[in-house]
């Protein structure tokens, strides 16, 4: 393992000698990756995962954001066997081919039963699922030709119909596979505590990680604010379903650079939202955004808006949904971090009326499987390029703009982006 301080390859004995420090520098090593049990990091490994996330210390993220990325890169890491398992396949293929007929099938039924499995496996993660898909054909089309070839020799047809039925079950079912990759649901490999004890590790002997946010804090006294500043208004809102969405968007700036207020629905920033509130009411123009997880907390966001009296009660401003939608999530190609829950199942079911009628029929039975997606599965980078994204697009509304989709009547309209990203 490579020290972060100095670059120098130290070996488990060179560790293990010097309690734990480099060799060259005495640099300590935050972890030792032998002594894991389940999850298996690296020094450098963590000190890339920050890099990233933060892309290269120049943006803020949450505790959560990196689980999500270590738990992505972790899934990726440890699946290394995929390789060796195709190749025993081809080679224990053909050996067995020309030997036992029932060694063969057997060995082909296991191997199409194992990479079916790890498809649609929740401890692995897209790119994972979809090589098992594709290993799936590889092998179906390995079976075809080594079964029509051995029919031939053996000269018999029954043969010839097993091997070639079972070549095209494995091409069916990594078809099949492959189709609905994208929404399989996923299980985190580790937990938030595990997280926070590796911070807390990696703090104690390389410093505090100066971009990582903290817990968004209650402040309830008001901020004074300049009666100046109070004259105006802002053109936009961005109105998030958690606190902690909305804090990381004003620790990168985004207000500042896209001239929006942000808020979150349940009231953060408190020092500052009474007084935000009155200045956006002043604008007959303003363009509300919520920005949300997709679950039913989350889908509630619009209709909150539309029927809280704190917010835009009888209000005919244009609201922008941008996401997540399970529309956007069941239309997208890329694979997104798709959970389950049992409460998500039953809060869905709950929906009031007005929700439910926004949503088809497909959404609704996505929701009511219990699946959710986290805006926190996502890094930092791609939120703020997603919000640009959608209030660039949003500029004219009256205008035929194929990204969104009108939901609603006139003058309480709603709008939904119809891709997340």
């Amino acid at each position: 393992m490579k020290c972060i301080n100095c670059g120098t390859d130290n070996k488990l004995k060179d560790r293990t000698a010097n309690q734990g420090r480099c060799v060259k520098c005495n640099h300590f090593f935050a972890f030792e990756p032998t002594s894991m049990s389940n999850i298996q990091i690296t020094d450098p490994f963590f000190a890339k995962a920050i890099a990233d996330i933060s892309v290269n210390n120049t943006l803020f993220f949450t505790p959560k954001q990196l689980l999500y990325l270590l738990d992505n890169r972790l899934r990726a890491k440890s699946f290394s066997g995929f390789i060796w398992l195709v190749e025993f396949l081809i080679i224990s293929f053909f050996t067995a081919i020309y030997s036992y007929l029932i060694v063969t099938l057997l060995l082909s039924l296991f191997i199409i039963i194992r990479l079916l499995k790890s498809s649609t496996s929740s401890k692995l993660n897209n790119q994972a699922r979809q090589a098992n898909a594709k290993a799936l054909k590889i092998i179906g089309g390995i079976i075809i030709v080594g079964g029509i070839l051995f029919s031939i020799k053996m000269n018999s047809f029954a043969i010839f119909v097993i091997f070639v039925s079972m070549g095209m079950l494995s091409i069916y079912l990594g078809t099949r596979q492959l189709s609905r990759i994208g929404l399989v649901t996923q299980e985190l490999l580790f937990s938030q505590s595990q997280v926070k004890d590796w911070l807390d590790r990696w703090q104690q002997i390389n410093g505090s990680i100066l971009k990582i946010l903290p817990s968004p804090k209650q402040e309830n006294t008001p901020a004074t604010i300049n009666p100046d500043v109070t004259a105006y208004s802002f053109d936009r809102l961005v109105v998030c379903d958690t606190a902690s969405i909305a804090q990381l968007l004003i620790a990168n700036n985004f207000h500042f650079e896209n001239n929006c207020a942000i808020l979150s629905i349940t009231g953060y920033p408190q020092s500052i939202f009474d007084t935000t509130m009155q200045m956006l009411r002043r604008n007959p123009d303003l363009k509300v955004y919520a920005l949300h997880d997709c679950n039913p907390q989350g889908i509630a966001l619009v209709h909150n808006l539309r029927t809280n009296a704190n917010w835009f009660l009888n209000s005919e401003i244009a609201i922008i949904d941008i996401g997540l939608t399970p529309r956007q999530i069941i239309a997208t190609k890329r694979g997104m971090f798709i959970q389950t829950s049992p409460e998500s199942a039953q809060a869905a079911k709950q929906l009031p009326e007005e929700i439910r009628q926004s949503l088809s029929a497909e959404e609704l039975a996505w929701l009511e499987s219990g699946k959710f997606v986290e805006l926190e599965s996502f890094t930092p980078q791609r939120i703020i390029k997603v919000l640009q994204k959608g209030i660039a697009g949003s500029q004219n509304l009256e205008s035929d703009d194929s990204s969104l989709l009108l939901v609603g009547d006139t003058g309480n309209d709603m709008y939904v982006v119809q891709s997340f990203g």
